[in-house]
């Protein structure tokens, strides 16, 4: 007999109970299964499982047996998928997460790139500012912007996320000076929710961090208002790249404190760790490091804490 088919008619046998409820299982006869395990049995030399008409449990041997055989069934799996992967190219939908600014103003851009080059693929797409569960709301990769909490997801290091400090010139002209952080004390700070920006800035200064307690009478969840917001003068806005340096070079936005650079923000990739990867997963993991990921910061797959 096939000793590989007999360690997963073992497996099974151990994980529903019963001969009778495996060989249901695996479309055999109860006579078949109990052919295959004392077949291992008998190759081994030592009783696997203790059996009576009414019920079997493993013996210390036999437990000890299955943790062993459950690991090389998975090793199997794992490598006829990853056979089977160079066979099949990427196809189904996949869907993705990621904050809202980054989504509008730099995934949405380049996922055109994605869906031309894998065509069978369709992208399901969410975007929102909360912190999103991956496993129960049923995501198959989040980009997630800032600390990572303790998950157990695969992270994959992404360019940090560069914030900036801006206003419209009409705000500035009828308001105080600013030429260093503890200036913003009094001025009206645009308020984003979610994050400590809502209450306290930080800034990188010649002597370190410099954290001011800002304020301001308007907060908002959305990236997208608080532009709106800080074009029409309401105040200053601490908001990402991509969002306010088309409005920078544009001359309608300037940029406050240049040598007071926001500490950047870390940005990783999760997903699930899985034995076997699907092929539309792994070539958008690919495109996402190739298009957002920062030479220096590039690094392998881990499970970290994530």
């Amino acid at each position: 007999m096939d000793r590989l088919l007999s360690m997963e008619i073992f497996a099974r046998a151990v994980e529903l109970g019963s001969f009778s409820a495996a060989a249901e299982a695996l479309r055999l006869s109860p006579q078949l299964v109990g052919k295959h395990v004392l077949m291992l049995e008998k190759h081994l030399g030592v009783r696997l499982l203790n059996r009576t008409t009414r019920r079997q449990h493993l013996t210390e041997v036999g437990r000890n047996y299955y943790e062993r055989v459950k690991s090389i069934l998975a090793e199997v799996e794992s490598a006829e998928g990853l056979a089977a992967e160079t066979r099949v190219s990427p196809r189904g939908r996949l869907r993705v997460n990621a904050p809202v600014t980054f989504g509008i103003h730099a995934l949405t851009r380049r996922l055109p790139e994605y869906l031309k080059d894998y065509p069978d693929v369709s992208i399901d797409l969410a975007l929102t500012n909360r912190q999103v569960d991956l496993v129960d709301e049923g995501f198959d990769v989040i980009f997630r912007v800032g600390e990572l909490s303790d998950s157990g997801l695969i992270a994959r290091a992404l360019a940090p996320y560069r914030l900036v400090l801006c206003a419209a010139p009409s705000y500035l002209a009828a308001s105080k000076p600013i030429t260093h952080p503890q200036d913003l004390t009094g001025h009206e700070c645009l308020g984003f929710p979610y994050t400590e920006l809502r209450t306290h800035w930080t800034f990188l200064g010649p002597g370190g961090d410099i954290t001011v307690p800002v304020s301001g009478r308007f907060v908002v969840d959305s990236g997208e208002a608080l532009l709106s917001a800080a074009l029409a003068g309401m105040g200053l806005m601490l908001q990402p790249s991509e969002l306010v340096l088309p409005e920078i070079e544009a001359g309608r936005l300037v940029e406050l404190l240049p040598d007071f650079p926001v500490p950047t923000r870390a940005m990783h990739l999760l997903y699930a760790p899985d034995r076997r990867m699907t092929p539309k997963l792994r070539s958008f993991v690919d495109f996402a490091i190739a298009a957002f990921g920062a030479r220096e910061s590039r690094e392998p797959a881990a499970r970290v804490n994530a």
